[in-house]
């Protein structure tokens, strides 16, 4: 044993208080810390340990890399050291009992033994991933807390105790001293037989004794029993653990199969590794919650029997409800006894952050299927990086990753590259540093990577894919394809990408690139923000994820497409929700348009909720206000202000219709089609005209200018410009520069233009007032507040805008001899308006004749729309393959 510890002595700045334990591995004692003013456990083990240098080395190597993992079922390791030739631990003081005295007090609960379970693989997987085995693992070496976590105790210990093979010495150093006949031993009935052997051990020998001690918590009884040390040892060798008698029949057959996974002689044999074995699991813990037969389950774990005698052709998949990823996320092939079964359901599995976190945009698989990598932040507008380990359930932040959006991963996955507010980087996660791959202007629409090591990436609506390569050592350039979210197909020279018709808004269309001819392929699929995995198309159509069969090689499509999962309102500019691996796995994070509420609201804030809530927006009234047109999803409605009632006026089918705005007379309705353009629908029941066609790039329209020109802006290069286009097609920019002059609105008189500016998509929005048409004075209106979606009152005397908080904010104008004089913008009433970056169309209030009242769509806040996880769906070729 070690040297005596007197209490109310110190060992440095650990106080010792009272002893706690003794055992074999030394005597634990109750300590408190003085420097960090906690109470601590120490650990002081038997002097001899410290006479081999080497062991004592690799000890404490092993000790330093468990006190990095810091696991919530890993014993935290605060410190190392020697008092009196003894090595000592210092460790985190536990309050609650081994899980020994749990099994010495009678059988475990199912529920508690599927808890206890999975939080002892979770643990053991954060440890084999670091490259370190337990090699002694036991029920004496794990501990229950008094809040029913499990810690697993003593890492590295077995590797300071084991000087040799020799399997006696070995023992008689952890064995708990019981050599009399008749008496179970303790430690070497948990032993693998691998360690009976002699032979080198690796993880899986902590499977085996994983798998023991699941057997004892199932049962009741230990799994090897022997009359003495070699029977025991020889039953470890040779017998199977015996059979559940009557009273196990509330065991379920997937947990069987499980522990029996775990207790095959043969390391090849069980599961490969820890974050298989969670899965299963995991799966098990599902199927068995959701209502899953005992035959289903089972059916499930016989997907998992491995033998390396099986063919290439028999591989199936091995995630049923869970337990499927559990071989398709460590390894492409797996071989198998027997014919695959029917493919099992699919689970979802939610995917979130560390409490205090919200998960907040872009989510994409690695390609292996393993890890996810995921944005999240804790403080709004300071987005990080984050990675869910998908077999272990854990979600790391990746460090010096701030400021990331729109992951993607290179294709070995060692490393992921992502947007910032100007830059594209990329993040090595073994070395833990990010490098600058380029420099970026625009929105940022989704990246891809290839084996080659070229990136292809997009950055706004109507303007070229940039191609560049992954060291950085060139800068990007233009490619011919305009669209956003592209995606590699497996032979690295095409790519799949999102086309878009002239008008924003129109329907978009998958679309194929080639990097070495430079041509582009259409392939006849609606939709966006394609994919492409084991045989299948992904796009995103109707507010759903489909598949639909696809040959990479000749580009052609074939049978219908199959929804797989809906997930609500998709933006596909920057294809936030969705991304999906050939294991099996889609990641996507469900989004709402939020329901609109429509209100009126007086200047004094007084609130008036209009009709029933719907995606509406775009509001503006008639010359007279007796009649609002708004976009009600695609159609243009009309709401009668008097009678408070609603009617469509254009139907979206089949090209949409958007934007609306009035002919300044009232008598007719101008409004955007889809690859149409800007079309006049009269009041009194005419048929449709197109004022001004779509050609050429068209601009996002806000406004007609009573010389029937559009006033609008356009994405020119990166960067959005204003932008004027007559019917006979001449063109002409009123506002451009490096940043985005976005949102024009034109005084009623037409001699002033307000407009929203920012530098990019992060920055702050500023509004501006500037002569029209040919420019020359210009006044900046918002101040530091911030602001978007100006509005003129008719008389032109005040200006309307939303601040960055929502607020409704008004600004009196005035004109005297030429010159523009505005006041300081005053609040109005506080809205639920979400102002977003102003580089957008959508308009959210309009204002009556004299300002005394506002019509407003505004959001109706759902609680947990802000912490929509991630969710992961394993096994999509379940689901493809019933349809």
């Amino acid at each position: 044993m070690g040297a005596e510890i007197e209490i109310g002595s110190s060992i440095g700045h650990y106080r010792i208080v009272s002893k706690i334990g003794a055992g074999g591995m030394g005597e634990v004692y109750l300590a408190h810390d003085a420097r960090l003013d906690r109470n601590v456990a120490v650990k002081l083990l038997p002097a001899d340990f410290a006479k081999d240098e080497d062991r004592l080395r690799r000890f404490e190597q092993e000790a330093k890399a468990t006190s990095a993992l810091n696991h919530p079922n890993i014993l935290t390791v605060y410190d190392i050291g020697e008092h009196k030739g003894s090595p000592f631990i210092v460790a985190e003081l536990l309050d609650g009992v081994e899980l020994r005295e749990r099994l010495d007090e009678g059988s475990i609960p199912l529920r508690k033994v599927t808890e206890y379970a999975q939080q002892i693989v979770s643990g053991l997987s954060a440890a084999h991933e670091k490259g370190i085995v337990h090699r002694d693992l036991k029920p004496e070496n794990l501990f229950v807390t008094k809040d029913e976590r499990v810690k697993i105790l003593d890492f590295g210990l077995a590797k300071l105790r084991e000087p040799s093979t020799n399997i006696h010495g070995s023992e008689d150093a952890t064995r708990r001293a019981m050599t009399d006949p008749g008496v179970v031993m303790g430690t070497v009935g948990y032993m693998s037989p691998e360690q009976v052997r002699g032979q080198m051990t690796d993880h899986r020998s902590d499977i085996f004794s994983f798998g023991v001690i699941l057997y004892e918590m199932l049962t009741g009884n230990r799994a090897f029993q022997g009359d003495s040390v070699v029977e025991t040892m020889n039953a470890i060798l040779k017998d199977d653990v015996p059979e559940f008698d009557d009273d196990d029949r509330r065991i379920p057959a997937s947990f069987e199969k499980i522990m029996r996974r775990c207790l095959e002689k043969k390391p090849e044999h069980r599961f490969h590794s820890t974050h298989d074995l969670g899965f299963a699991l995991e799966a098990m813990s599902m199927s068995t919650s959701t209502g899953s037969s005992r035959t289903q389950a089972l059916q499930i774990l016989d997907t998992a029997a491995v033998s390396t005698r099986s063919g290439w052709r028999d591989r199936i998949w091995m995630i049923a409800a869970g337990a499927l990823a559990l071989i398709l996320i460590s390894f492409g092939t797996w071989v198998l006894l027997r014919p695959a079964p029917a493919p099992p359901p699919f689970v979802s599995l939610d995917v979130a952050a560390s409490p205090g976190w919200v998960t907040n945009g872009t989510s994409f698989l690695s390609p292996d299927g393993s890890r996810l990598a995921f944005t999240a932040e804790q403080e709004k507008g300071k987005s990080h990086l984050w990675l869910r380990i998908l077999a272990t359930g854990e979600s790391q932040m990746v460090a010096d990753s701030e400021d990331a959006s729109a992951p993607f991963w290179s294709p070995d996955g060692a490393e992921i590259a992502y947007f910032t507010a100007d830059r594209l980087r990329a993040i090595n996660l073994a070395a833990g540093r990010s490098r600058v791959i380029c420099d970026v202007t625009g929105n940022r629409k989704g990246g891809t990577w290839n084996a080659g090591g070229v990136i292809v990436f997009a950055t706004e609506h109507g303007v070229p894919l940039r191609r560049v390569n992954a060291d950085g050592k060139s800068l990007p350039s233009d490619l011919p394809q305009k669209g956003f979210r592209p995606f590699f197909l497996p032979d690295g020279r095409h790519f799949l990408f999102t086309g878009m018709g002239e008008l924003p808004g129109s329907a978009w269309g998958i679309k194929v690139g080639d990097l070495t001819t430079n041509e582009t392929k259409e392939i006849g699929a609606d939709g966006a923000e394609p994919k492409y995995a084991d045989g299948y198309l992904f796009f995103v159509l109707d507010g759903g994820i489909k598949a639909q069969v696809f040959n990479p090689g000749s580009f052609k499509l074939s049978g219908e497409p199959v929804p797989v999962a809906d997930i609500g309102r998709h933006n596909g500019a920057t294809g936030r929700n969705f991304s999906v691996a050939a294991n099996g796995l889609i990641a996507f994070r469900s989004a709402s348009e939020g329901v609109r509420e429509i209100a009126w609201y007086s200047r004094d804030g007084t609130r008036t909720v209009v009709g029933e809530p719907g995606n509406v927006r775009n509001p503006l009234f008639s010359p007279n206000d007796s009649m609002i047109a708004l976009q009600r999803g695609a159609d243009i409605w009309l709401f009668d202000t008097v009678r408070g009632t609603g009617r469509m006026y254009a139907s979206g089918k089949p090209t949409g219709a958007l934007s609306p705005m009035w002919k300044p007379d009232g008598s007719a309705v101008l409004f955007v089609r889809r690859s149409v353009g800007v079309v006049e629908k009269p009041m009194n029941g005419g048929s449709e005209r197109t004022v001004i066609q779509a050609k050429g790039g068209f601009p996002f329209i806000t406004q007609m200018i009573s010389d029937g020109r559009a006033l609008g802006f356009r994405i020119r290069e990166g960067n959005r410009d204003i932008w004027i286009r007559s019917s006979t097609g001449e063109e002409a920019y009123f506002a451009q520069s490096t940043g985005n002059e976005t949102q024009p609105a034109l005084s009623p008189d037409e001699r002033w233009l307000a407009y929203v500016y920012s530098e990019n998509a992060e920055s702050d929005t500023i509004i501006f007032i500037e002569s029209f048409p040919n420019g020359g004075q210009k006044v900046r209106i918002s101040g530091d507040i911030g602001g978007v979606q100006p509005r003129w009152r008719r008389d032109g005397r005040e200006l309307y805008f939303v601040a960055t908080d929502g607020s409704l904010m008004a600004v009196t104008v005035e004109e005297t001899g030429g010159i523009l004089k505005v006041g300081t913008p005053k609040a109005l009433f506080k809205t639920t308006i979400e102002p977003g970056s102003g580089l957008g169309t959508r308009s959210s209030y309009d204002a009556t004749r004299d300002g005394s009242r506002f019509f407003v769509t505004e959001t109706k806040k759902d609680p947990g729309a802000d912490t929509q996880p991630v969710t992961v769906l394993v096994n999509w070729q379940s689901i493809v393959a019933k349809r």
